[in-house]
Order: structure tokens, then sequence, then C-alpha cells
């Protein structure tokens, strides 16, 4: 990861970041307590977070936990998924962000979305105010297409603002960041911190085994991995998981932060149990020959010009 993020006392951001989105909804405070206590021994720095997730709930309680270490972190939140980008909107989002987290700056502050209807202009012109008032670190966008962010950069390059960090979604059978995103971050020099490297937890076998999980709750992530071919590639990663003796999730962890394009996965769960297989990733030893493997499970989508022949 970019050694340029780093915790107030300069401790670098870790090459796996901690995804808080279940703090305060299926994660109680003692699981989350569990989670983040986990993380903090395995190495990690890196905990986001964002003002729509559970409510406020998840900066609450990331706040409260990251309090007696806060020097060593680097916190990271977004605002503006609902709302859009307008000057008010993210200002009034990152404050009560603020005052949830107890904190009067973060590391990292996101878009959490690109917004149609507000001039870019508007949204890099708060983000170098918000910079120059000592309040965030680095600027974040997620879920950006990469003329959306090239935008934006020439944008708040005249600000002298840069972009710094990217929040797309990767992983083993959603990999459309290969395109585009993830080449241009390593060229522009942008972290590409990666959220769904479990695929809504299709990729640890739980669904094929009956088990419930974001795929059979929630409408958007089963439209997101709704088709067959995705169930097929998951059961193949279950499978070959079993043949080098490893849980499936710590496969697909290891997967992306492998990527040779330099994704940082963004690992979250519900619980402690269910997060060790994603921490174990952290010292799993992917050789080339199955990383190249797992990567024909979906075949890596055609480059933007559509030119195959020139891949």
């Amino acid at each position: 990861m970019d050694q340029h993020i780093t915790s107030p006392d300069a401790t670098p951001a870790s090459r796996f970041a901690f995804g808080t989105m279940q703090f305060g909804g299926k994660a109680d405070e003692a699981e989350s307590r569990a989670m983040f206590d986990a993380c903090l021994d395995a190495g990690i720095t890196h905990f986001d977070t964002a003002h729509v997730y559970t409510d406020g709930a998840s900066e609450t309680i990331l706040g409260r936990l990251a309090a007696p270490v806060r020097e060593r972190l680097v916190i990271a939140t977004k605002v503006g998924l609902r709302g859009g980008g307008g000057r008010a909107n993210m200002r009034a989002q990152f404050d009560a962000s603020r005052r949830r987290l107890g904190m009067d700056r973060v590391e990292i502050l996101y878009l959490h979305r690109f917004d149609p209807d507000t001039p870019l202009e508007e949204t890099m012109e708060t983000f170098a105010a918000f910079h120059a008032e000592g309040l965030i670190g680095h600027v974040g966008l997620s879920n950006f297409a990469a003329w959306q962010v090239m935008k934006a950069a020439c944008i708040a390059a005249r600000m002298g603002l840069s972009i710094s960090i990217l929040q797309p979604m990767f992983n083993l059978v959603k990999r459309q960041a290969e395109v585009e995103i993830l080449p241009m971050a390593r060229a522009e020099g942008m972290v590409a911190a990666c959220y769904s490297p479990l695929a809504g937890g299709l990729l640890t076998g739980k669904y094929a085994r009956g088990e419930g999980g974001r795929i059979t709750e929630n409408r958007m992530y089963a439209a997101r991995y709704a088709g067959a071919h995705l169930h097929r590639a998951a059961a193949d990663l279950v499978a070959i998981a079993a043949e080098h003796d490893v849980d499936p999730a710590t496969l697909a962890v290891a997967w992306v932060a492998h990527h040779p394009l330099g994704a940082v996965p963004i690992i979250s769960a519900s619980g402690a149990a269910q997060l060790a297989p994603s921490l174990a990733a952290l010292d799993f030893d992917m050789d080339q020959a199955l990383f190249d493997r797992l990567g024909t499970l979906i075949p890596a989508p055609p480059p933007a010009t559509d030119r195959t022949e020139e891949a």
C-alpha cells in the first residue's frame, strides 16, 4: 500500500483494510470489538467506514474502539451516498461523521459515489476546503469510473489537491476494475482499496451449503451475483481450496492481494470466527501458478479498446 498514507504517528496504512459496515448491524459491540482486536493483532491499521453504515452506528462504535490507539490508525469514512457531492451535503455529513467518530480529522475522506447532478468543481472545492482546514489527510473516490476519476483529478490539480485513493468493487468473479480502474490507479500513483473480495459471501461457499447471507437477504446483492456462471466459479473455488487444504475465503482474498496491479483488499465480516479466514490471507503464500489458475474461473474482461488480440 502507498506508504504516503499514514496514521497520525506515521504508522503506514496496512496492506489489508478492514471494513466496518457490519458494526452496529449484524455485529453488536462485543463482536465488533472482537473483530477490531483481531485486526490489530494481525497488523491491520487501516479501518474503513461511511456516514450511511448502520445509520451511524458503525462510525460510533469504530470511534469508541479506535480511541485508545487512535494515533497509530488510518481511519477512512465516506460522504455523499445520499444527497450527493454538493458542498452543503458533504459538510453536514462529514461534521456528523466526525462527531460520531469522536475525531477532529480523518486520514481519508471518500465521496461515496459519483454525483452527476453536482459540478465536480464544487465537490473538489469542498475537499480542498476540508484539507486546508486540517480535517482530512487524503481525498478518496468510491464507485467512480476511470474517466470520472481523471476528470476529478484534473480539477483537483488546479486547486493543488490530489486524489490519493480509490474504492472500487473487485473480486474473482467481478473483475471489471482490471479494465481501467486498476491500471489507471497504478499509473497515477493512487491506491486501489477494493471492497467485496468475497463477493458478498459467494466465494466462501456458504450459499452452496444452504446458508444465508447478503445474496439471499439483500435484493441489490442478489441482482449483482445472479449469474449461474458466478455460482459455478464459486463452486470451483471451493474445490480448489479443498485441494490446498485452505478455506476458500482465504484463497479469494489472497488472490486480490496478489494481483500485479496492487489491489488492497478491504476485508469484513459479521463476527470474529467469520473474519478469521480472511485474516489468514495475510500470511498465505500464493504462487503464480495458483494465482493464474484461480484467474481462469472467470476470465479477465477484454481491454477497454475491446481489441482482445492486443491484451
